[in-house]
């Protein structure tokens, strides 16, 4: 819908008559749908007189559509998909020794072959992100991605996504607490202290909250919900979200470092890191018909990543760069954690797991604890 020899015209054809455009072999593919909104009614119309189904898929960019131009929900003819920047998986980078899906299904796990990457392979990772055009690109043009991306975020995109015109310097700011802030569950206090204290102008929370609302209907920043789970004993869980980027690339580009500066910054490197592997879960648990979602309570209990299905299984995830101490630290807290749960309630967790940066192997801890590298995962 955006070519732009034939924009125009199909804009009036969606005016006169969108039937012809949704003619043709099925499945029919409509590329930036939403520059006609008007295909989603007529689509839902269209199904609900033909029983057939996967007849149409809608595709858009970081713009959503302009949903006055809605009439009907679509449910129960239309589903929704998050497309989502590629796991290591899908870039063919993780060698897919480690299933979530077999240890959820309670298949059992003692050992596999690892990855072959080391910490500069990861940090190069992190830094180029899951774009497609990227993997297919590789070696240093790679990371200029999420650089180019970044731009039209702040300078076009945030103010086309509701018609409001934002301050691109302050959509820096913005991005750059984000990024310093991910992984936490600041508020919106927080976030406009950090964004006051690198700029000249103060910033009121309703427009911090406008702004960030603006980068989430954009899918750039996704945070993620916390989990409520049936314990033994009464602790007062903490229900704020953490915040997150949907790439580490975006935070890359928003503190504009390189690889070379994450294995100087080890520190930065860790929460860039946990990133890419809350991104990397979300991908294989959403193809598991499952979500995400963190856990933290008022003791200073937290686990970085609780992946659970519909039906109830669930894992629990710490998220460290490597070392013996790091993860010997990450297992004493899921072992805590997973005490702390009623299974009289609620099933035991399925497997417990610290996910690190790199090794030649994924292997079980004697305690119970898996410890897997990254890129030896898959759903």
């Amino acid at each position: 819908m955006d070519n732009p020899k034939k924009r125009a015209m199909y804009l009036q054809m969606a005016e006169n008559d969108i039937t012809e455009l949704m003619k043709g072999e099925k499945p029919r593919l409509i590329d930036e749908w939403q520059d006609a909104p008007q295909f989603w009614d007529a689509i839902r119309y269209h199904v609900d007189h033909v029983d057939n189904c996967g007849q149409f898929i809608l595709t858009g960019s970081a713009v959503p559509p302009d949903t006055d131009a809605i009439s009907h929900s679509g449910t129960g003819r239309i589903a929704r998909v998050t497309m989502r920047p590629m796991s290591l998986w899908e870039s063919h980078e993780s060698s897919g020794t480690v299933s979530l899906g077999a240890l959820l299904g309670n298949d059992g796990f003692a050992s596999a072959k690892g990855d072959d990457c080391n910490l500069r392979d990861v940090a190069h990772l992190i830094c180029r992100g899951g774009w497609p055009r990227a993997v297919i690109q590789g070696g240093e043009r790679s990371l200029r991605r999420a650089f180019n991306y970044y731009d039209a975020v702040v300078n076009v995109d945030i103010s086309r996504v509701d018609k409001t015109i934002r301050d691109p310097e302050r959509v820096k700011r913005l991005m750059r607490s984000y990024a310093r802030l991910q992984g936490t569950q600041s508020g919106l206090k927080a976030i406009k202290l950090d964004m006051s204290a690198n700029g000249s102008d103060t910033l009121d929370e309703d427009t911090v909250a406008s702004y960030i609302k603006a980068l989430k209907r954009m899918f750039v920043v996704e945070d993620m919900p916390a989990w409520c789970p049936n314990l033994r004993n009464k602790a007062v869980i903490r229900t704020s979200d953490t915040r997150y980027f949907v790439d580490p690339s975006i935070a890359v580009a928003a503190l504009g470092v390189g690889p070379g500066d994450l294995m100087n910054d080890l520190n930065t490197f860790g929460l860039l890191f946990e990133t890419m592997a809350v991104r990397d879960l979300r991908c294989y648990t959403e193809a598991l018909d499952g979500s995400v979602s963190h856990y933290h309570d008022g003791s200073g209990l937290e686990c970085d990543a609780v992946v659970h299905l519909r039906n109830g299984t669930y894992g629990l995830v710490e998220i460290k760069l490597g070392g013996e101490t790091l993860i010997s630290a990450g297992a004493g807290t899921l072992l805590r954690l997973a005490a702390k749960i009623d299974t009289t309630k609620m099933r035991p967790p399925a497997f417990l797991m610290v996910i690190v940066a790199s090794g030649e192997y994924a292997y079980t801890r004697p305690d119970g604890v898996i410890v897997a590298p990254i890129g030896a995962l898959r759903p």
